[in-house]
């Protein structure tokens, strides 16, 4: 028998990894479901196997969010269809490779897919999710958004703005009603890998996890209330320490003298 409704998930890069199995969990937990990708006929494959095995209504929209065209129509989408609920940022790529061996136009491309079109979704959501009073963002990042040396310092670099943005929407959306989530993945057994430039047999197996075990935990730390999850941390105790040294540090990022270190033979 086909549960209620929790309202319509809308996922981008559904089509297969993450988003994909993103898809099949929020289905099995009673989510109608919109998937977004670029590939009409897996996405088309994934919304036939789950309206068959959940029962959700599911409707795909064949759309590339580097077009602005494309990424126009989902934002509309977002804004007037009020049965949307959650929105999983999930659609991006990667690099691997350092500066010299990459090309500038690629990493435009990136932070226009990382960046500019998950900044705008999440814009063209939280309005109605802010009228209605209720609403769930998961926003997927990465490690290297907290350690950029790890791989393409643009990657890192988009990453980091994930996790910037999300801390600061956590911040201002605190009493709307909206819960807002960063998932920062390690190496996850997707098509990333090869799609940024290294073959995933090329990855330390004992780093990567399956993309079913990081999706679960992750839904896992949405539950507890995590505002940022790391799926293969051991010990909560280390972010929390490490957000409250960042916390430390925000009394004296702005002061009106510059640090005595700075000021050596100078008049006091």
């Amino acid at each position: 028998m086909t549960q209620s409704s929790k309202g319509t998930a809308l996922i981008t890069g559904a089509s297969s990894g993450i988003g994909a199995i993103y898809a099949d969990r929020l289905a099995r937990q009673g989510y109608d479901l919109i998937l977004v990708a670029r590939n009409k006929a897996r996405l088309d494959e994934v919304a036939k196997r789950l309206g068959d095995e959940t029962g959700r209504a599911v409707e795909t929209v064949a759309a590339d969010l580097g077009n602005k065209a494309d990424l126009a129509r989902i934002e509309e989408v977002l804004r007037t269809d009020a049965s949307i609920t959650a929105l999983v940022n999930n659609a991006g790529f990667g690099a691997t490779a350092p500066l010299l061996d990459t090309s500038v136009d690629k990493m435009e491309e990136m932070i226009t897919l990382n960046v500019s079109a998950l900044t705008r979704l999440t814009y063209a959501a939280v309005p109605g999710f802010a009228a209605r009073g209720t609403g769930t963002i998961i926003n997927i990042a990465s490690i290297v958004g907290i350690v950029p040396e790890v791989l393409n310092g643009v990657y890192g670099g988009s990453k980091a703005f994930v996790l910037a943005f999300t801390l600061s929407l956590q911040k201002e959306l605190a009493d709307t009603g909206i819960r807002v989530q960063a998932v920062l993945p390690g190496a996850t057994a997707t098509e990333f890998w090869g799609n940024a430039g290294t073959p995933l047999e090329h990855v330390p197996s004992e780093i990567v996890m399956s993309a079913e075990n990081m999706v679960d935990a992750a839904l896992a730390g949405l539950e507890l209330g995590e505002k940022v999850t790391i799926p293969s941390l051991p010990d909560v105790g280390d972010w929390e320490a490490y957000e409250a040294a960042r916390h430390k540090l925000m009394p004296n990022l702005s002061l009106n003298k510059p640090a005595s270190r700075y000021r050596l033979g100078a008049s006091t």
